[in-house]
């Protein structure tokens, strides 16, 4: 649905937030450009997006951006992706060949921080963005862990009409209830033992930007309704102080939990759910994406690597390799593999299969091995086949959803604690690899 069958190169090349681009170029390279652009057909993506030959850029009205992606397209026996400059790339591809290429363009005009996309599902909540970014509604992201959400909060802070403002990132699991409290809302000087000056506090520091909450289910009951008060009277109360201070800030939430399900275990007060949950979006697993597998691929290839002496390609071997894994570490494990690869390709000018090597403690959640059969195992007693039955379920129900613990703890009728003492009892008995975290 968000794929184009048919593109106007007028309509392409001209109009506001168009792409510049010489419309030769665009006869020249159509195989790759004509099933690209349609992807990358927004404003904000458009604007900054240039495409020339040989060195040779038009420059388009208005002038360069300072933010702008410069590509270098050359039809080549030898596919590269290489950076020129602090702002342009050069791709050489087969024009014969354009479905590497395609991956290897989305990658390169999203460098900068932008959010790489080539999956119907991910193309849909860009195009959300788009359209949140231009309200002051609180936005809550939930996803697994590892699936961009971060990624997609500067998107939309980007975007709105704040940009110019700061985006604030606080994770609420990384540090205890007493610390973050006055991280959040700041304190007097003296308003606890250390607090030897004054602090402002997040709140305060994302006046007039974005605020995101990371993991914003771990955050404590007790700083829940501070939260709440904040975000309903659009001010904070420091620590050791007694007047509120006003504050304006739009709030970006992420959880790989699912609030409702905490809010139904007592952990979450139901009443900040209902404030945050305004415009709720779910980042679904890597797994469920692979329309993204090949472009993020490659966006790590030009994070790490495509400088002199260093691959500069990822072969068709080795993007089926990555395109058949599971993910269960998602688009971190997926950074990690390109990483590893670069290293392992040493000189040579692409990854090839043999340099993707995945991650060796995570035992993938498809493979049947991480339960031994019966045929395996001698002299169990009826308790060990209810464990190990028990295993299985939970392994199954885990792949079902994605690795999201809230999930399958929810469709297993247990707790998420109950879960985690379930998992850990597997990793002591060998039944799940150790460090094979859901």
């Amino acid at each position: 649905m968000f794929h184009s069958q048919h593109f106007s190169q007028a309509n392409l090349a001209d109009g506001e937030g168009a792409f510049a681009i010489d419309p030769e170029l665009l006869e020249r390279h159509s195989a790759l450009l004509g099933s690209t652009l349609p992807l990358l057909a927004r404003d904000w993506q458009g604007a900054r997006l240039m495409l020339g030959e040989d060195g040779r850029f038009g420059c388009p009205p208005g002038g360069r951006r300072e933010d702008r992606i410069e590509v270098d397209l050359t039809h080549s026996e030898t596919t590269m992706l290489r950076w020129l400059g602090e702002h342009r790339i050069a791709l050489s591809y087969r024009s014969d060949a354009p479905d590497a290429a395609r991956a290897a363009l989305l990658a390169a005009a999203s460098q900068g921080g932008l959010p790489i996309a080539g999956d119907d599902h991910s193309l849909a909540l860009l195009t959300l963005a788009q359209r949140i970014a231009g309200s002051e509604i609180p936005v809550l992201l939930e996803g697994p862990t590892g699936t961009g959400k971060e990624v997609f909060a500067r998107l939309v802070h980007r975007l709105s009409r704040r940009s110019k403002g700061k985006f604030v990132a606080v994770n609420c699991a990384a540090m205890p209830e007493a610390m973050l409290e006055g991280l959040l809302f700041g304190h007097r000087k003296g308003a606890f033992t250390g607090a030897g000056e004054a602090r402002e506090g997040l709140f305060r520091a994302a006046d007039g930007g974005t605020l995101l909450l990371d993991e914003i289910g771990e955050l404590p009951l007790a700083l829940q309704s501070k939260m709440l008060r904040a975000l309903q009277e659009g001010e904070v109360l420091p620590l050791g102080a007694t007047t509120p201070v006003k504050v304006d800030v739009r709030i970006v939430a992420c959880t790989n939990r699912t609030l409702s399900a905490e809010v139904e275990a007592g952990r979450f007060r139901e009443d900040l759910l209902y404030r945050l949950n305004v415009f709720p979006l779910e980042l679904a697993a890597l797994r469920e994406r692979r329309g993204d597998i090949a472009p993020l691929a490659f966006g790590m290839l030009l994070r790490h690597g495509c400088r002199e002496g260093q691959p500069g390609w990822i072969a068709g071997q080795a993007l089926a390799l990555l395109e058949s894994h599971v993910w269960p570490g998602n688009v971190r494990e997926l950074e990690n593999v390109i990483r590893r690869a670069i290293l392992l390709a040493g000189e040579s000018h692409q990854i090839g299969s043999e340099h993707i090597v995945f991650e060796q403690p995570v035992r993938s959640l498809a493979e049947p091995a991480s339960v031994p059969t019966p045929a395996r195992v001698t002299g169990r007693t009826l308790s060990d086949v209810a464990f190990q039955s028990e295993a299985q379920a939970i392994l199954n129900a885990l792949e079902t959803h994605g690795g999201h613990r809230a999930r399958t703890a929810k469709s297993l009728g247990i707790s998420e604690r109950t879960l985690r003492y379930r998992l850990a009892s597997m990793r002591d008995s060998g039944l799940l690899a150790a460090g094979g975290e859901a």
